[in-house]
């Protein structure tokens, strides 16, 4: 579901202006649809009717609270990458019973913030990971209930920065190596085997590489379960692709209708760990032009978004749609959209078409993943505000920062 409309030439959300939104709260601003993110989830739910399953939703992606809590009481499960992003899990009302904990740099803290949560699994992702969390849960008089990340060697098809299934990724285990590090975790006393997880990649669009992946993960299972070491679970990981330019994101259905079938007979459940997915549609990024810069060879519009707003662009490459927010009767220009950041690399988007002028608000549209998740503060720019829209009710579900917050936690050397 893409959540905007034009209504008499004007961009919405749901129900709401998007030139209203900016009046009352400024500019860089994030803006969620409910709408789509409730969409989205039951587009799983729907595509997994008939498996036993839960929907772990990845923080990273986006890990607003507002958001997470919505997924919370749509009976999601959360897969987490550290203990700041457990800590926003269980503020949000999710449950831990339902966490996943992935990553490959685990610390001693964070293991015990986990087992004393209660989460569903640890992700281990090195035979190095696995004897610390038995020693640490062995110092609490507990057992850390894992699965291996296994790393199958298949190769994604996407951009090398976000391929994480191949041998020369930092992620998971050999899968050859896992039948030896299973009959390691089965003996030691205070881990309990319950599933098996695989990852390869973000941002995928064919279908065959998750398809090959999962083949893979089921063949371990079988073997794990000829030597006595059942596992009640088997996590395909996420990865699915949205449609940022023309790309086609899989098909969902198709997905589970192969699932259905791989897993009828099976006794393990299933895990995914979708993220972009869920969120990467429902978002959008809004940015005022503050200059329009022609030149000879190259023209310029400047906005109030940066790099530090948005690093996809910057970091990857990574392409996102820019529209405008009203129609304009401006002649059509090819545009950089460049942000105020002292780099080279800070642009938004390269050579769009454009028909603006100095103070048109923009829509980078898609922007709902990997956006605020990533911002930072990057020449003492407070980040945006965040909002959530839902029909006509706005929720403002982040305050702007301040550049005197930024500085809060600071002190000079007297």
């Amino acid at each position: 579901m893409k959540p905007l409309l034009r209504i008499a030439g004007q961009l919405h959300v749901e129900h709401v202006a998007l030139e209203t939104l900016a009046e009352r709260f400024g500019t860089p601003l994030y803006v969620y649809s409910r709408a789509a993110l409730v969409a989205a989830y039951q587009r799983y739910t729907t595509a997994l009717e008939g498996v036993p399953h839960l929907v772990c939703y990845a923080v990273k992606a986006n890990g607003n609270l507002a958001i997470l809590n919505l997924f919370a009481r749509l009976g999601a499960g959360f897969d987490i990458v550290s203990g700041g992003e457990l800590a926003r899990v269980l503020a949000a009302g999710g449950d831990p019973a339902k966490v996943v904990f992935s990553g490959v740099g685990k610390t001693v803290a964070e293991m015990r913030q986990a087992l004393a949560a209660g989460i569903r699994c640890f992700n281990v992702e090195s035979e190095s990971e696995l004897i610390r969390l038995d020693r640490v849960a062995r110092e609490m008089g507990k057992r850390a209930p894992v699965s291996l990340r296994v790393n199958p060697d298949v190769d994604p098809g996407t951009h090398p920065y976000i391929s994480t299934g191949l041998k020369e990724n930092k992620f998971g285990i050999p899968i050859e190596d896992a039948p030896r590090l299973y009959r390691e975790a089965a003996r030691l006393a205070h881990v309990r085997v319950v599933g098996v997880d695989c990852h390869i990649g973000s941002q995928l669009i064919d279908l065959a590489p998750l398809a090959d992946a999962a083949e893979r993960v089921f063949a371990l299972a079988d073997a794990l379960a000829r030597e006595g070491i059942a596992l009640e679970h088997i996590d395909l990981g996420g990865g699915v692709g949205i449609c940022y330019r023309d790309e086609a994101p899989p098909d969902l259905a198709a997905y589970g209708r192969f699932l259905r079938e791989r897993f009828a007979g099976r006794r393990e459940s299933l895990l995914l760990e979708p993220g972009r997915s869920l969120v990467g549609d429902a978002g959008v990024l809004l940015t005022r032009i503050e200059y329009l810069k022609h030149g000879a060879h190259k023209n310029f519009a400047i906005v109030d978004a940066a790099m530090n707003d948005l690093m996809r662009p910057a970091l990857y490459e990574a392409y996102h749609a820019i529209v405008p927010v009203a129609h304009r009767a401006a002649p059509l220009r090819t545009y950089d959209i460049v942000g105020p950041v002292c780099e080279t690399g800070d642009f938004i988007g390269a050579a769009r078409e454009l028909a603006v002028e100095e103070g048109d608000l923009l829509a980078v549209l898609s922007a709902g993943a990997y956006g605020m998740s990533m911002a930072s503060n990057y020449n003492s720019r407070p980040r945006a505000a965040e909002v959530l829209v839902d029909e006509n009710r706005i929720h403002l579900v982040r305050d702007r920062e301040t550049v005197q917050g930024l500085m809060a936690g600071e002190r000079l050397a007297c």
